[in-house]
């Protein structure tokens, strides 16, 4: 009987483990889902876009206005901070450099029309890149993320500036990717991020969540492109799947990411300390 009653505890113990550990991982997914808010937005306006023409205007021009608005109302309900909008600009400026060197030497193209256009990329493209800066600083609020043994400033900086620089780069030069990720995974070895779901608090290591969020975007590129946000010279006849190597890519650009806004969080903390 006691054998019994031990058995029944412990069957209740473990069902109570599994509903808790479920419940976790839906709190969770619903801040993830909060903190893609921008990104989703710029998802369904492709996909909106692209089924129905709007009027008087091209639709690059319409995705810009619908980006700007979407900012504006984020800003204005205080789903972002003015802090973060600040940082949010930074990436949409860093993005469109990126955006005019790389359509420049043929990775990819915006083959539509549209008025507002700087060397043959749109405005709105900046965007998609400040969607990535958006979700991190949501996910940092909502999540409460802490770092754990981060690297000094001075290491930190000039690797950020190494990975963006080598996009530019390695198109005359050998490109020295996969350099850098040896180094990021040396100088991040022991450092990890601490983040709060429903008043528990888990860990991951960093070059870990280094790898999760860039392999994300790059389902969401293919998500993109097949709504002709942009096309690689592969898909210019039909879309095909982006080639899995660009997860290398997308995984620096978020280290890039990560580093510019954990860097502007940790000054402003010591800022607010002083």
């Amino acid at each position: 009987m006691n054998l019994d009653v031990q058995n029944e505890y412990q069957e209740k113990t473990l069902l109570t483990k599994i509903m808790r550990a479920i419940k976790q991982l839906v709190r969770f997914g619903w801040e993830q889902a909060l903190s893609c808010l921008f990104p989703v937005v710029i998802f369904a306006s492709l996909a909106l876009t692209q089924m129905v023409s709007l009027p008087f205007l091209p639709r690059y021009d319409w995705l810009l206005i619908i980006c700007l608005l979407m900012q504006w109302g984020m800003v204005r309900s205080g789903l972002e901070t003015r802090d973060e909008l600040k940082v949010i600009t930074v990436f949409h400026l860093i993005g469109l450099a990126l955006e005019i060197f790389k359509v420049h030497v043929g990775s990819w193209s915006y083959p539509e029309e549209g008025y507002l256009k700087i060397f043959g990329v749109p405005l709105y493209s900046g965007f998609m890149y400040a969607s990535v800066a958006s979700y991190l600083c949501q996910a940092w609020r909502r999540l409460n993320i802490k770092l754990v043994k981060w690297p000094p400033f001075l290491v930190v900086v000039p690797l950020a500036a190494a990975i963006y620089l080598n996009f530019f780069t390695h198109h005359y030069w050998i490109d020295v990717r996969w350099w850098l990720s040896a180094l990021v995974i040396i100088v991040f070895w022991r450092s990890w991020v601490k983040y709060e779901v429903g008043g528990t608090i888990y860990r991951m290591p960093l070059a870990f969540s280094f790898m999760l969020i860039g392999f994300f975007i790059w389902v969401a590129e293919n998500i993109v492109t097949f709504f002709g946000a942009w096309k690689y010279p592969n898909q210019t006849d039909a879309w095909s799947l982006v080639h899995l190597g660009k997860v290398s890519s997308w995984v620096l650009l978020v280290i890039v990411s990560f580093l510019i806004v954990a860097t502007l969080k940790q000054v402003k903390g010591k800022n607010s300390t002083k």
